[in-house]
C-alpha cells in the first residue's frame, strides 16, 4: 500500500470514528424514510464515504435487496469495504456514474451535493439509473444560521484566520435555501419535489475535538492550512466562544439544520 492511500485510510478512520456518530450518523434513517425505501430494493449510495448510509440501507432491503456505494476517494472505500463487505463499492464520481439506465429503485446521497463541481448534471445522472418511478433522497446542510454552533465557529476563524478559512468552514452549508434545492432537483429533471428541513443534534466529545476536527482536516482538504500556533491560538478561544454548548460532562451538544429533497424519475 503506497504512503498517499495509508494517510487516505488513516484519515477516513479517524471521520468514521469522530464525526459519524457525532453528526452524521442520524440522518441516514431519516434520508432513507424520505425515499420510501423497502425490503428488496436495489440502492445507490452516491459521495458514500466511510459507508453509513449504506450500512443502513442494506439493514433495511434485507437479503432480497441490494446496496452499491460510490465515492471518489479510495480511503474512504477502503474503511466503508471493511465495515460492511456485502456492500458493492465503487470508486467513481456523480456526474459520471458507471451504471447502465434504470439500474436502481433508489438513489440517495447524504451531504455530498454541496461539494460537486456539476451539481445539475449529477442530479441528472442520479435520475438516469433510477428506473422509472423511482425515488431520489438527498440531504444537504440547512442554512448557516440554523445551526449556531458552527454559525460561531465561522465568525472565530474569519477572526482570527481571514475570509479563506471561514469560507471553507461556510461551504458545507451552502445550499442551505429551500427554495434553491428545489429548483436545482427540477432543473435536472426530477418530478413531486420536496424539500423538508429536519432538526437534529451534533454531539461532540469536546470543543477541542469538535475545532481541531475543522482545522487540522477540513481545512486543509479545501486548500488552507494554518500555522501551528494560530491553530492553538484558535482552539484556545473556542472554548470560550462555545461554551454555551458545552454539557455538563464536557461534551459540545448543538442543533443543527438539514434539508432532505425528494423526487421521483418520470
Amino acid at each position: 500500500m503506497d504512503d498517499g492511500l495509508e494517510a487516505q485510510i488513516a484519515a477516513a478512520e479517524a471521520y468514521e470514528d469522530l464525526h459519524v456518530p457525532a453528526i452524521f450518523g442520524q440522518w441516514a434513517p431519516l434520508v432513507l424514510e424520505a425515499a420510501d425505501l423497502a425490503a428488496g430494493d436495489r440502492v445507490l449510495d452516491v459521495a458514500c464515504g466511510t459507508g453509513v448510509l449504506a450500512r443502513e440501507a442494506a439493514r433495511r432491503v434485507g437479503a432480497r435487496g441490494t446496496v452499491t456505494g460510490l465515492d471518489p476517494a479510495g480511503g474512504m472505500l477502503a474503511v466503508a469495504k471493511r465495515l460492511q463487505p456485502a456492500v458493492e463499492w465503487h470508486e467513481g464520481v456523480a456526474a459520471t456514474l458507471p451504471f447502465a439506465d434504470g439500474s436502481f429503485d433508489v438513489v440517495a446521497s447524504q451531504f455530498g451535493l454541496m461539494f460537486f463541481p456539476d451539481r445539475e448534471a449529477a442530479l441528472r445522472e442520479m435520475l438516469r439509473v433510477l428506473v422509472s418511478a423511482g425515488r431520489l433522497s438527498v440531504a444537504v446542510w440547512g442554512a448557516l444560521d440554523r445551526s449556531p454552533a458552527y454559525s460561531a465557529a465561522v465568525e472565530l476563524l474569519e477572526r482570527r484566520a481571514g475570509q479563506a478559512a471561514a469560507d471553507a468552514l461556510r461551504a458545507p452549508f451552502v445550499l442551505g435555501d429551500p427554495a434553491e434545492l428545489d429548483g436545482l432537483l427540477a432543473a435536472a429533471g426530477a418530478a413531486a419535489v420536496t424539500v423538508v428541513e429536519e432538526r437534529g443534534l451534533a454531539r461532540f466529545p469536546s470543543v477541542r475535538s469538535m475545532i481541531e476536527a475543522e482545522l487540522r482536516g477540513w481545512l486543509p482538504i479545501m486548500g488552507v492550512h494554518l500555522e501551528e500556533a494560530l491553530i492553538e491560538t484558535i482552539l484556545a478561544e473556542a472554548e470560550e466562544v462555545l461554551e454555551l454548548y458545552v454539557a455538563a460532562d464536557g461534551r459540545v451538544v448543538f442543533e443543527v439544520s438539514a434539508l432532505i429533497a425528494t423526487g421521483r424519475k418520470p
